[in-house]
């Protein structure tokens, strides 16, 4: 079981404090860190401690949080030893002092010798001679930019690929994304690059962008002013927890009433509603009844890839009712009648089709869109994320839904927006892509094509669609080059590269990966290259509502490892060097102006002058004023930061703005929303005829303890004693039908592959359904996914169906794991 501290020492009055945005979910929760040499320590009354609070009797409910997790004791370079606690602001607008489980494990996560991070990369490492060994960053980066120099010279920009992040918290913000894209998209100029979770590189949104709507329209407190709120495929309890216990809770709760008035004083205020659009019934419909009462809750449980059914059904049924805003249409909207022929569907035909009762169905719309008796429309927030990104047909699905919010006016309202939840904080800063077409990157690897693979923050072993037999290809082409270079007895660098283009030629693939651990990829790669995450370098992101603030530098990275800006400017810097002795001006020409020092070098080349040229920097969400962001300024802003755009800088303040759109002008040609026909389709057909063959569907999502791949969670006793694998979910009747109980392992597999899985036993969820765990380190879901994906090349994760079956049982499991209920019941 986990070890456990009895007692924390606070920090003295004199403790370096600085600034830390949460490293993981886009909520981007505001943190301080206390850092003060070993030996010392504050006393327990205020003015002894840099809390200020009095431990000599018992503090208030909520004076703080802190835990033993939120301490650590770290190691700079240069020997000396620091505490460190890191405890959430209670300044901080986004959450108030309010820390989830994975945010208030940051300070554990921070590297030590015998820590939870203790696996981190600390140097450059080859592999040679069937063995790891650590190289100096010259040696690696000459092989490597030696390599990329081989095949740019020889077959083209299109032998290189990358697979990276692409937005901000501890993958990328603005210095990083901004340094690999002008690596990857200027320097090396290659079409071959994927995003960490899409197989290539494109974005989640592309029918809400052509109709002139950014994905992050609104604020937080929108949530709090909101009179219905929705929340379509993702379940904000367990990925965006202080989201939803901040900003909606309240609301439920009926505690923002007087901002409400304050706001809307004309208006009735209605108690305050919310609509789940979910299959499975989740941990936050359970709080969400307990808190606002089953009145007051509607589960619309659809039934999988139904969405665009759905959102077409109502669009029809509201614009029938009159419950639109035609002066808005009017005004603001262009191609609505066409909409309304193309996405015509009845209750009866929606509800046929989605499993959803008609009565729900106009439950659902009267709540949301039925004016007030003011004549107000109601102010209706739609909060969406993976269960449609990564649904049936992202690009219909989400030009459904725009379309029934734009005709009720839910955007550009206070109170209203349509929203992705997200996952990951944002930070895009890079170049345009090169490429004319987007390419299906895992499939040009299957069949052979690329020289040179580099996984860039990301790790598609385990987060990928059809997953398996993307590890098969890469390993088997992988091993090609292996074998040449275990019979490279005594060649030199120059010599190596040789070797190793050679076997690429023969079908090979040389595999490096970026990381801050060697990840499963380890398993294919040749070269591993150490990075640094927040706290360890400095580094700027936004969170859901385009809030950008800065993560100051604490501590050192462990041994060399540094910030990814950095590695990219030290293989671009490397790259000019070798151009520059052959006297080839034009490439030294291309591989110029990655002089940076520091992150703020990078910062500055980037958000700051792209975005004052008006490049595509930060998704359109920075106009054309990231001048005026600068890391003095935003150190100055603290925890809250500024809202992009930044309006202007004035009284040293950021004046940054709440919510877009509010002018009625979006973002188009012509300045006006943009309906998109979304016909009902159905299923894909390589979709369909996997559901037809296999009895159960496989769902797919996070939940509240491990974050993503499970990066810092699977060297975490914490995290592993409660998840040793990655569980799914099975109603007890489908158990009993198995023959299978809590903690046995059953494989779980269709045409696509199979994977492993510890049984949950789950009475909420519907017979001939589950839910798995996705991306997790033991037991891949991945691997059980079809390799469709829509025309943006988006896939259809969620679009999976195979059978199970019991391969045995783990005593370990059945002895220390607790399979108790994960939901909230109502007294």
């Amino acid at each position: 079981m986990a070890k456990t501290k009895d007692r924390i020492a606070l920090p003295p009055k004199d403790a370096a404090r600085t600034n830390l945005t949460c490293h993981f979910c886009i909520v981007g929760c505001g943190y301080h860190v206390y850092k003060w040499p070993e030996q010392r320590e504050g006393g327990r009354a205020p003015e002894q401690n840099a809390l200020g609070l009095d431990f000599r009797k018992q503090l208030p409910p909520f004076a703080v949080t802190l835990t033993p997790a939120m301490t650590n004791v770290i190691t700079q370079r240069d020997g000396s030893r620091h505490n460190i606690m890191i405890v959430p602001d209670r300044e901080c607008v986004v959450n108030s002092g309010l820390s989830s489980t994975r945010g208030g494990r940051m300070a554990s996560y921070m590297y030590t010798p015998d820590g939870d991070g203790k696996a981190r990369l600390k140097q450059p490492r080859l592999y040679a001679a069937d063995q790891w060994v650590d190289v100096p960053w010259e040696k690696a980066l000459a092989l490597y930019a030696g390599l990329l120099k081989k095949v740019l010279d020889s077959d083209g920009p299109e032998g290189i690929v990358f697979s990276c992040f692409d937005h901000g918290g501890a993958g990328g913000g603005f210095e990083n994304t901004w340094a690999s894209g002008k690596l990857m998209f200027s320097a090396l100029q290659t079409p071959m690059v994927r995003i960490h979770n899409r197989p290539a590189y494109n974005s989640e949104c592309h029918a809400t962008r052509e109709m002139g709507i950014g994905e992050l329209n609104n604020a937080y407190e929108d949530a709090e002013l909101a009179d219905v709120l929705w929340s379509i495929g993702n379940n904000p309890y367990e990925s965006q927890t202080n989201y939803f216990l901040n900003h909606w809770v309240p609301n439920l709760y009926g505690q923002t009433t007087a901002k409400k008035k304050e706001r809307f004083l004309e208006e009735d205020l209605p108690d305050t509603r919310i609509v789940f659009v979910d299959p499975r019934d989740t941990p936050s419909i359970s709080i969400a009844r307990q808190i606002a009462g089953k009145d007051r809750v509607l589960h619309l449980a659809i039934e999988p890839g139904t969405d665009t059914a759905l959102f077409n059904g109502l669009f029809t049924y509201v614009v029938e009712q009159g419950w639109i805003d035609q002066a808005f249409i009017k005004e603001h909207t262009a191609g609505f009648d066409e909409a309304v022929k193309t996405n015509r569907l009845s209750l009866e035909e929606c509800s046929k089709i989605t499993g959803v009762s008609i009565d729900d169905l106009k439950k659902a719309a009267q709540w949301s869109y039925k004016p007030k008796q003011s004549g107000q429309l109601p102010r209706t927030m739609h909060a969406y994320e993976k269960g449609i990104i990564w649904g049936n047909d992202n690009y219909m699905i989400q030009s459904a839904l725009l379309d029934l919010v734009i005709a009720t006016h839910n955007v550009g309202r206070r109170g209203t927006g349509c929203v992705r939840m997200g996952g990951h904080q944002e930070g895009y800063a890079r170049p345009p892509y090169p490429g004319d077409k987007k390419i299906y990157i895992d499939q040009e690897l299957i069949k052979g094509n690329g020289r040179i693979m580099t996984w860039w923050g990301s790790n598609n072993f385990q987060t990928s669609n059809n997953a398996q037999a993307l590890r098969e290809a890469v390993l088997k082409r992988s091993a090609i080059v292996k074998n040449a270079m275990l019979k490279a007895r005594g060649a030199s660098t120059e010599e190596l590269v040789d070797i190793i283009y050679d076997a690429t030629t023969k079908g090979g693939l040389f595999v490096a990966s970026i990381n801050l651990y060697p990840t499963k990829l380890a398993e294919a790669a040749h070269l591993l290259l150490p990075a640094a995450h927040p706290g360890e370098t400095n580094l700027t992101s936004m969170n859901g509502e385009r809030r950008i603030r800065l993560s100051e530098k604490f501590m050192d990275p462990p041994g060399e490892a540094m910030a990814d800006c950095l590695i990219a400017a030290r293989i671009a810097n490397t790259l000019k060097t070798l151009y520059e002795k052959e006297g080839n001006a034009a490439m030294v020409e291309r591989f110029s102006g990655f002089d940076w020092k520091t992150e703020e070098d990078a910062f500055n080349d980037g958000f700051r002058r792209a975005g004052q040229q008006g490049a595509p920097a930060i998704d359109s969400q920075g106009g054309n004023t990231g001048h005026l962001v600068t890391y003095e300024r935003l150190k100055a802003a603290g925890n809250n930061g500024v809202q992009l755009p930044v309006k202007a800088y004035a009284d040293g303040h950021l004046q940054g703005t709440e919510m877009l759109y509010t002018d009625g002008k979006f973002d188009t040609d012509d300045g006006k929303a943009h309906f998109k026909p979304a016909q009902w389709n159905g299923l894909p057909e390589i979709v369909e005829a996997q559901r037809k063959k296999f009895k159960f569907w496989l769902n797919n999502g996070r939940n509240n303890e491990i974050w993503q791949t499970a990066y810092h969670d699977q060297y975490s006793s914490f995290a592993q004693d409660r998840y040793p694998m990655a569980y799914i979910e099975i109603n007890p009747d489908d158990c009993k039908e198995l023959a299978v109980e809590a903690s046995d392992i059953v494989e779980v597999y269709n045409d696509f592959g199979s994977t492993y899985a510890m049984v949950y036993p789950v009475p909420e969820i519907k017979r001939g359904q589950t839910f798995m765990m996705f991306g997790y380190v033991n037991g891949i879901q991945g691997d059980v996914t079809t390799d469709w994906t829509d025309r943006n090349i988006i896939p259809y994760y969620k679009g999976a169906w195979g059978n199970i079956r019991k391969v045995g049982s783990v005593e370990e499991f059945k002895n220390t794991v607790s399979f108790k209920s994960r939901r909230f019941t109502l007294a």
